[in-house]
């Protein structure tokens, strides 16, 4: 099936950071959907009759600006269901002759919401009259727009949820199409479901086909693809769907940083030449890598350096090898909303991808990244699909930079391999008890400090690591692992006692947002 050929319904873009997560809420409720930057946003779009909904994202800027995003309040009076989130509830505010001020009492996380109205919108949605949602606004509504209902307040938004009283106008002050406001899922699936009155019609199965289509589309007879393959769950089951799309056009290349796991480069070589054989290559690039970030501590270069000389080794690579056109990726969208805004809102950059703001603009190879719109656990639906080994589609994520971006300042050998040796306890350690798949994802970093301890009646001067271990759904949030104190005493004990060169162990209890999961 085409996605011309379903219904739909259009997100209009205006620059949240969470904006996707509101497409992932449709799709995983098998409904197709665009995203549009606000500013194409335009009246064809409105009369395709394959649209049968419009949500207005969130935005970091203020509605009260005179250079605002914005949208012409004609579109708004189209016979369409509307739903307006956080900046969409402020716009369709004003547009409809509501006030909207800066607000000097701000909602940052989580906030108590108090029905006060019965709607389409919120059936199911309340516990006796009230839900835990996710606030993030210092604007708020002031005085409601004539025609509109207030279906919830909290205790700083006295217009939580507004809807229109004769309109299929619905708009929330806060977020429910994050992980943190509970049950937000009913409210996209009232208003898709009993509002749009849309059908389920987007599915796995018909995204594979549309991805394989798109592939096969792109790729002339002659031209081969380079898929950039980590062993991660992105690009193996990236190397599975190009495999199954285009098994002749298909060169494999795993280039060896010097920066995986522990033991990872042996069990990813065993793996994927079992499976792709002849089309599958190896490269040893540590040595090229360790000297490219020989004295660099900046971040953002590290990503960058990392990012162009990846290009460089494949760039190589396709000197021997004939008609190699295309490079291969399994971008996702956390890696490009956090790198730069998807559809050209006003997204701030939050920091560069190694597959995105880390590419050098003059790269040869075209690119293809068929899950760039997409979430790891869609990811993983997919490769379940495509039956990729159940050993790759479980490990946690691993970023591309690998352990360079878990060493903050400047990296070298010593550095590498102790944290290659404290990381793989932890991550041992944790399969032992049980834990690994209650965790989203696990890691240990080695922080570039010095502190003194006492082992054996001596005095030692040695690193501080680190251990994170976060729960999450889609990566865009995310909450600290709760250990159980007998888990994490033991966990730490074992990597000082057993990892030479670490004498203080701390855990990190960040959530996202303020942080992010890795610490680079």
């Amino acid at each position: 099936m085409s996605k011309n050929n379903v219904q739909k319904i259009i997100v209009v873009d205006f620059g949240s950071q969470v904006t996707q997560l509101i497409a992932r809420q449709t799709r995983e409720l098998g409904v197709y959907c665009e995203l549009i930057n606000y500013k194409l946003f335009n009246k064809k779009k409105l009369i395709d009759r394959n649209v049968k909904g419009i949500i207005l994202s969130g935005g970091p800027k203020s509605t009260l600006h005179k250079s605002a995003p914005s949208i012409n309040k004609n579109f708004i009076n189209v016979d369409i269901p509307i739903l307006g989130i956080c900046y969409g509830h402020q716009l369709i505010s004003n547009l409809f002759g509501g006030k909207t001020k800066y607000s000097k009492k701000k909602e940052f996380g989580s906030a108590v919401l108090f029905e006060k109205k019965k709607s389409k919108l919120t059936s199911g949605f309340f516990n006796n009259k009230k839900n835990m949602v996710w606030m993030s606004h210092s604007d708020s509504v002031q005085s409601k727009p004539k025609n509109f209902n207030v279906v919830a307040s909290s205790l700083n938004s006295k217009f939580a949820i507004l809807e229109h009283s004769k309109k299929n106008i619905y708009s929330t002050q806060f977020h429910p199409e994050v992980f943190h406001t509970k049950n937000g899922k009913i409210i996209f699936s009232n208003f898709l479901f009993k509002i749009c009155k849309v059908k389920k019609e987007w599915i796995d199965k018909y995204k594979i086909s549309r991805m394989m289509k798109s592939i096969r589309s792109s790729v002339k007879k002659n031209e081969k693809i380079l898929c950039a393959l980590s062993g991660g769950v992105d690009s193996s089951v990236l190397a599975h769907l190009l495999f199954k799309s285009v098994k002749k056009n298909l060169i494999c290349v795993y280039v060896d940083t010097g920066l995986m796991r522990l033991g990872e480069t042996e069990e990813i070589n065993k793996i994927f030449k079992k499976k792709f054989k002849k089309i599958f290559h190896n490269i040893d690039a540590k040595r090229i890598f360790l000297n490219k970030l020989k004295n660099i501590h900046d971040p953002e270069k590290k990503r960058k350096i990392i990012g162009n000389t990846f290009i460089e080794i494949f760039e190589n690579f396709t000197k021997r090898k004939r008609n190699i056109k295309f490079l291969a990726q399994g971008t996702l969208y956390p890696d490009l909303i956090e790198s730069k805004s998807f559809s050209g809102s006003p997204t701030s950059v939050i920091k560069s991808h190694h597959n995105v703001g880390g590419l050098p603009k003059k790269m040869k190879l075209k690119l293809i990244e068929p899950f760039n719109e997409m979430f790891k656990d869609e990811v993983r639906k997919i490769g379940k699909t495509l039956k990729v080994n159940k050993y790759l589609l479980d490990r946690h994520p691993f970023p591309g930079p690998g352990l360079a971006i878990r060493i903050p300042g400047k990296i070298d050998q010593k550095k590498i391999d102790i944290l290659k040796t404290a990381d793989k306890i932890f991550i041992d350690e944790l399969k032992k008890r049980n834990l690994y798949n209650d965790i989203w994802q696990a890691f240990a970093v080695l922080i570039p400090i010095k502190t003194v301890g006492v082992m054996g009646d001596s005095r030692t001067y040695d690193f501080v690591c680190a251990l994170r271990a976060v729960t999450s759904v889609d990566g865009m949030t995310s909450d600290y692992f709760n250990f159980k104190y007998k888990d994490i005493t033991e966990i730490s004990n074992k990597i000082i006692n057993e990892v030479p060169g670490i004498n203080r162990v701390v855990y990190d209890v960040t959530s996202k947002p303020p942080g992010t999961i890795e610490w680079e």
